[in-house]
């Protein structure tokens, strides 16, 4: 049946509220456009969200986010939220069967070899391999950070310092992400300087401009701010698009009670496979390529313990080689002072799964929290006792960028250009972290903008 009332014709339909449907809503309606923001989940807000754990609001998706990209500083400013940096910027890794410091890299490429030593990340052959880096000839075709790290300073670099990293970010592996996508920086160095040692030569010297911020009471509060004065449903799953001759059509809600919705233009914020999906009549060989798009599944384990002696540290990573459940904790009551101050309790979580790995999700949330509370109390030589808990699942949460992504995403692009009215936006593009899908969807705005 037709949609009636204010909404039944907006100017533009933004599919997804996740921050980067939000932002893009936002720009528009700011253009003087009517939006609506459909969402099939019953919440807004995407991988950005709070639950409370030990009478705490935290967060159980995202917690930090670049500091030194402008999108979401620039965004903050406009919302008028002060973020807020850690204050235990003291990171470690987890390997070779000790907590050790986190030497200082590139993303997995080492800056600090004296650092790096004293670390004892890498055995004595691993070290002697990332100090003498061998030539390779390389024609700027995109490989995998695996061969792009490795081939030139062996393994161990990639097992223990890149993967680690990588697995914070994508859930993913060094052998499967794009060297061009994921580590952008050490392409365009070594592009520049020959080779990774020279590349890591001329990075300068650790700043004290903070890496990495958050919002008091969590970036979860993101989205809510974001969404203010923009018209949202949510429990609204939005299953076909089509074209029509003004516009595009969309069929929303379920099978029993279809709704349509008839619009102008049309952004479509949501992950690659249901974005392929809806795309399959509108742009069909855009959707082709986003349904080649694989995800990664992952979980945060939230727990609230009455003592915890962490020295200051903010929290671990832990490479996938040393064969541990968990692949990083964080310390949030030590890393930010608003958590610390919100309880006697001591808030800290981990998260479990990396891509292709799902067997090591499919427990029980008790079986989850069991296996967290265990490699925690190894790790940190102390007894956890958990009083609280919390799990939160992220099915198909990360996409993967593999090799080839960012021809993948141009192709992609191309395809749906030729549509008028029509853009896309989200993590799936142009970087997983929330500055780059915040930019992402303000590219999306404003295409769709210019196509008045």
């Amino acid at each position: 049946m037709p949609a009636s009332g204010p909404d039944a014709h907006p100017d533009v339909v933004v599919v997804g509220a996740g921050i980067a449907g939000l932002t893009a809503a936002r720009d528009l309606a700011a253009s003087g456009l009517s939006v609506l923001v459909l969402e099939g989940s019953p919440a807004i807000g995407g991988k950005l969200r709070l639950a409370s754990v030990g009478g705490v609001e935290i967060d159980v998706g995202a917690e930090s986010m670049l500091a030194r990209r402008p999108e979401a500083r620039a965004l903050a400013d406009e919302l008028g939220v002060e973020l807020v940096h850690p204050v235990s910027g003291s990171s470690q890794l987890w390997t070779r069967g000790a907590l050790r410091p986190l030497p200082r890299t590139l993303l997995g490429v080492p800056l600090d070899p004296e650092g790096l030593a004293a670390s004892g990340a890498l055995s004595e052959e691993g070290l002697e391999r990332a100090t003498h880096e061998t030539p390779v000839p390389w024609g700027d075709e995109d490989v995998s950070v695996a061969e792009l790290i490795g081939s030139r300073l062996g393994d161990e670099v990639v097992d223990r310092l890149a993967e680690p990293l990588l697995g914070g970010v994508y859930a993913g592996h060094a052998s499967h992400l794009s060297a061009r996508a994921a580590v952008p920086q050490v392409v365009s160095l070594l592009r520049e300087h020959g080779s990774l040692l020279a590349a890591a030569r001329a990075v300068p010297p650790a700043s004290d401009e903070p890496v990495f911020a958050g919002i008091e009471g969590g970036l979860g509060l993101l989205p809510r701010l974001v969404a203010s004065g923009l018209a949202v449903r949510t429990s609204a799953p939005v299953r076909e698009l089509a074209r029509t001759p003004s516009g595009y059509r969309l069929t929303v809600g379920s099978t029993r009670t279809p709704e349509t919705l008839d619009t102008e233009r049309v952004v479509l914020a949501t992950p690659a496979a249901p974005t392929a999906r809806l795309l399959a009549d509108v742009a069909p060989a855009a959707a082709a390529e986003l349904a080649a798009v694989e995800y990664a599944s992952m979980a945060i384990v939230t727990l609230a313990v009455p003592a915890l002696d962490v020295g200051g540290s903010s929290g671990f990573l832990v490479p996938p080689v040393d064969g541990r459940r968990i692949k990083a904790a964080t310390y949030s009551f030590s890393k930010w002072a608003w958590v610390g101050a919100a309880s006697d309790l001591r808030i800290l979580r981990a998260s479990v799964g990396r891509h292709r790995e799902e067997a090591s999700l499919q427990a029980t949330d008790d079986e989850l929290v069991a296996r967290v509370v265990g490699d925690l109390s190894l790790a940190i030589g102390q007894d956890v006792r958990p009083v609280d808990v919390h799990v939160q699942r992220w099915g198909g949460a990360l996409p993967q960028y593999a090799v080839g992504h960012l021809d993948r995403v141009t192709r992609i692009r191309a395809a749906v250009e030729v549509v008028p009215g029509l853009a896309l936006c989200g993590a799936a593009y142009d970087g997983v972290g929330i500055p780059a899908v915040i930019g992402s969807a303000r590219r999306a705005a404003a295409s769709v903008v210019a196509a008045e």
